[in-house]
């Protein structure tokens, strides 16, 4: 239990710094305001989180035996199922969105449009899918430390997250992909 206790607590430290890296993202592209120290500051903190929070929740499912059926119950297990998955998405996309920025001027030097247009798409999707994972983890983060027992506090919390991971994703979507349409297609 104790494993699952600090997964927890480094999900809810993840989800926090997400929201911050995301802010400041937005926020550099909307003002086109680049500051690399701030940048590392606001990623580096989230990085380090997020990969303690993916090894203690990867040793919960293979160490512990958490990893449930998710056959069974598929109704009640929606949310588990698209929180999984995008987990298991986030590494992979991680890795081109680390590199998305030189890879658009790339493409944009050599008037690759398709490739471009895929690497936008892909970004936001990357977007969808973090904000995804966050919205569907953060009340369960809430249950596992014994913060929240009450059935109808879950689905308030639930809703709460939703809603702010929406307007994250939606914020971040929207600055971002304006802000390198702007820088990029002006070449």
């Amino acid at each position: 239990m104790m494993l699952k206790k600090a997964n927890a607590i480094l999900a809810l430290l993840s989800s926090f710094a997400l929201l911050v890296h995301m802010g400041f993202c937005a926020f550099a592209y909307l003002t086109f305001y680049y500051n690399p120290t701030l940048k590392t500051l606001t990623a580096l903190p989230f990085a380090l989180l997020t990969c303690a929070h993916a090894v203690c929740g990867m040793c919960a499912v293979f160490l512990l035996g958490d990893g449930t059926r998710l056959d069974v119950y598929q109704r009640q297990n929606a949310s588990t199922i698209v929180q999984r998955v995008s987990a298991a998405f986030i590494f992979p996309l991680l890795i081109v969105h680390l590199r998305t920025f030189e890879l658009l001027s790339s493409f944009s030097e050599s008037k690759a449009w398709v490739p471009f247009a895929l690497l936008i798409c892909l970004q936001v999707a990357f977007y969808a899918i973090v904000t995804a994972h966050v919205a569907t983890s953060f009340s369960r983060a809430f249950v596992t430390l014994g913060l929240l027992a009450d059935r109808k506090k879950v689905r308030v919390l639930d809703r709460l997250a939703y809603l702010v991971c929406t307007a994250a994703f939606l914020i971040a979507s929207v600055s971002v992909v304006r802000g390198e349409l702007l820088m990029f297609l002006q070449k």
